[in-house]
């Protein structure tokens, strides 16, 4: 696919001031609006576990009862009929793991989140989603669909320079022979509910459809684990054939073969750059603003790493300096790099727009608790602050309307 030049901020919806889909997410979108910016980034939308994260949701299709700004609005007999009869393959799933009002949540769900995509595009705002690669251990898909998973294997990541011993992560890794043999049905109806929902779409740890670490589920640590062979471009062949062009973006960051980039170029989709990363390293850096490539989304930062502002502080003195950033606004000197960057869609998270620092972080990989809590206050986004990035993604050529 072929992004439009143009830009956008990162803000999970829990991140708003009140972390519902009520009037502050209106406003937010008016203030995307205002500062020129055409994609609301967020992160996936499904119920998150008990430490709040959305990348361990209870299921890959249903949207979070907690984001509802009017959890008891009334569903009617034929709204719950019409909802199940447009998502037949995981409505029972859900209904049986989550009971109670599970089916009339998600016709809730439908209502407000329908509305607010439909109030965002109509003013050129349009919603840039987040899809993980696993499904969280003992959520609905797991248990309703265990024929679909191995067994005694659990999903990880190797011993790196990060980490010696590796990641365990614990999600429950696909048999994909059985999806395979389904052609890959289960797959391509998540896809579809993903495209229900946002306009495009990053594919979390991508690498894993080319190949992914397996640890035996007994391990504590993920030092002996093994790669073994994802179906790569068969699986998005099997998917696109049942529903077109798929607006997807493949987070390929990290230590990548060059098969992952092989997949990722056949396919079309762009990949990622983030500026904390663009300093130093080699001269083929691929996040240096010198090698970012036209089909590619730059960050300035992610929801896994520090703010812009927190990185700079963590610099010794003459790593600082070797940014050739202002120390005053280090997070504005990189959102006007974003800007000026040659990839042709650039985000930011909402904490750099405001300069924040590590405080307002949102999330540190490999720890459980006291993460995907930092909101907005209210009015803290300016009409200032739109006006200055307007001006930013007009020098940048990516002012929306």
């Amino acid at each position: 696919m072929r992004l439009p030049r143009s830009s956008g901020i990162l803000l999970h919806p829990t991140s708003l001031p009140s972390g519902k889909l009520d009037a502050e997410a209106y406003r937010f979108v008016d203030w995307l609006e205002a500062a020129g910016q055409s994609w609301w980034g967020i992160l996936p939308l499904g119920p998150p576990d008990e430490y709040g994260s959305p990348y361990a949701a209870q299921s890959a299709f249903a949207g979070w009862r907690g984001l509802l700004a009017e959890p008891k609005a009334p569903v009617s007999g034929r709204e719950l009929e019409d909802f199940v009869a447009r998502h037949p393959v995981w409505t029972g799933d859900w209904a049986a793991f989550a009971g109670g009002e599970a089916i009339a949540d998600q016709v809730r769900f439908e209502r407000e989140w329908g509305a607010l995509r439909t109030y965002a595009g109509k003013r050129g705002v349009r919603i840039y989603g987040d899809l993980p690669i696993y499904v969280a251990p003992g959520g609905a898909d797991h248990v309703s669909r265990p024929e679909l998973f191995q067994q005694g294997v659990v999903a990880g990541a190797p011993p790196d320079a990060l980490s010696r011993t590796g990641q365990l992560w614990g999600n429950p890794l696909y048999d994909w022979p059985a999806h395979r043999a389904t052609g890959y049905r289960w797959w391509t109806e998540r896809f579809a509910r993903v495209f229900e929902l946002v306009d495009l779409a990053r594919v979390d740890h991508f690498r894993g459809f080319v190949s992914y670490w397996s640890v035996p589920e007994r391990h504590r640590t993920a030092t002996h684990g093994r790669w073994r062979r994802a179906p790569g471009a068969e699986l998005f062949a099997a998917v696109s054939q049942a529903l077109g062009a798929l607006p997807l973006v493949a987070e390929d960051l990290g230590v990548i073969t060059p098969a992952v980039y092989a997949l990722r170029d056949a396919l079309g989709l762009p990949g990622m750059a983030v500026l904390l990363w663009a300093f130093g390293g080699s001269a083929g850096n691929p996040h240096a603003p010198r090698n970012h490539r036209e089909n590619e989304v730059v960050y300035t930062s992610t929801h896994d790493t520090d703010t812009a502002a927190g990185w700079f502080e963590s610099l010794a003195r003459k790593e600082r300096a070797a940014t050739g950033l202002d120390r005053s606004e280090p997070a504005w000197g990189l959102i006007e790099l974003a800007m000026q960057s040659r990839a042709r869609l650039a985000i930011l998270p909402a904490q750099d727009v405001l300069g924040l620092g590590s405080e307002a972080r949102m999330n540190y990989p490999g720890r459980a608790q006291g993460n995907w809590s930092w909101r907005l206050r209210r009015g803290q986004l300016t009409n200032a602050l739109a006006l200055r990035l307007r001006d930013a993604a007009t020098a940048g050529g990516r002012a929306g309307r």
